[in-house]
């Protein structure tokens, strides 16, 4: 029973994390004038976007806390660039 009932609140989890992702996206499926997309060119970028969310967002955020300067102030640009491309890449190791 218990076993069941953690399956249930972990799928409600899921489910919620989901959605969300999708209204963030489809709020993001406007064109570069500001008008909202429409049809596949919505869809393409509603998929695009899930895609990205989807993979980098683990390995992203924590490597984006650690893209840090010698000085401890966040890198920016290029070298923020950089560092977060060779934390995922130590990361896939």
């Amino acid at each position: 029973m218990r076993n069941l009932i953690i399956v249930a609140i972990a799928s409600l989890f899921f489910a919620a994390t989901a959605i969300a992702a999708d209204a963030g996206c489809e709020a993001k499926a406007v064109s570069k004038d500001g008008k909202p997309l429409v049809g596949a060119a919505k869809a393409a970028s509603i998929k695009k976007c899930e895609k990205d969310a989807g993979a980098a967002a683990p390995a992203s955020s924590a490597c984006e806390a650690k893209a840090v300067g010698k000085n401890g102030k966040p890198l920016a640009g290029a070298a923020k660039a950089a560092s977060i491309k060779k934390c995922e890449a130590d990361a896939k190791k």
